[in-house]
């Protein structure tokens, strides 16, 4: 007799139903069944993102500051080499440049000297330039005239006239008021001249000619019978020329603050409102943005 428990016979060993599923993943019971990563009351593991962040913090001001400095280095090298601006204080040159005019001042067309003759576009000083200079007699202030005279021209003015080497300038840019200065080289002029240029002046002058010295350049202001120029305290050194207005890029007719309607408002705090408020009706739109010629 057969053991009922045990196969029938040996086909049945090793025969598999088609159908039968695929095996399954043995689950554990009892207190193995949970494996926790970390103990209970064990320190954690630090955690890679937060271990990093104040290093990439660091990092990032770092990376800020470095880029602060290198706007900071291009601006000064921009301020001292190529470009820089200017208000223009005074109507000596008007009616190219008027008072309120801010212009862009190019450094690099008329600077010489050194290595920067072999990398940047300078140019020669010309007739009729306009250029910004320091002040003769007083550098430390920046003054803005045409050039009339180059080195070794013979320059005289007659009847608001003005020759430069024995032929008339045509000059479509200046403007004369009331009265006028007289002619130049004069006697009539020298009270009105500075100190030393009145003493200096006469050995420059040749007939009714003033000779202009090597490295030396002689200028006027537009606004003939309203400009402090050569004729007055000297010669510019062509050390003290800096550049030339190119770009006039904001220009104010005038000061709100000092209108009629401004001064009747009442306290300083109402006066500024009304400057804020009617500040770009005093905008001279047509002037903004134009090249100085």
């Amino acid at each position: 007799m057969s053991d009922p428990s045990s196969p029938s016979n040996s086909s049945t060993e090793t025969s598999e139903p088609q159908n039968q599923p695929a095996a399954q993943p043995e689950f554990l019971h009892g207190a193995d069944r949970f494996q926790p990563d970390i103990a209970e009351g064990a320190t954690p593991a630090p955690d890679p993102q937060h271990s990093t962040r104040p290093r990439k913090q660091q990092e990032s001001w770092l990376g800020l500051l470095q880029s602060l400095l290198v706007v900071v280095v291009i601006a000064l090298f921009v301020v001292t080499f190529l470009i820089q601006a200017f208000q223009i204080p005074s109507g000596s040159m008007e009616n190219t440049l008027l008072v309120g005019d801010y212009v862009m001042v190019d450094k690099v067309r008329f600077g010489e000297g050194g290595i920067w003759n072999n990398v940047l576009p300078y140019s020669p000083i010309w007739h009729g330039d306009i250029i910004v200079f320091k002040y003769p007699i007083n550098p430390s202030l920046h003054y803005v005239k045409r050039v009339i005279g180059l080195p070794g021209d013979r320059v005289r003015m007659e009847n608001k006239n003005v020759w430069v080497n024995g032929k008339l300038l045509h000059e479509g840019y200046t403007i004369y008021q009331t009265g006028g200065r007289g002619s130049f080289p004069s006697d009539s002029l020298y009270e009105h001249t500075n100190g030393s240029w009145t003493t200096q002046l006469p050995n420059f002058v040749r007939g009714d000619e003033l000779v202009v010295p090597p490295g030396s350049y002689f200028v006027l202001g537009d606004n003939r019978d309203d400009s402090e120029d050569s004729r007055f305290w000297g010669f510019v050194p062509r050390e003290n020329i800096e550049g030339r207005p190119w770009l006039v890029y904001f220009s104010f007719a005038a000061s709100p603050v000092g209108t009629e309607e401004a001064q009747a408002a009442d306290g300083k705090l109402a006066g500024l409102i009304f400057t804020v408020r009617h500040l770009w009706e005093y905008v001279r739109w047509n002037r903004v943005m134009r090249l100085v010629q």
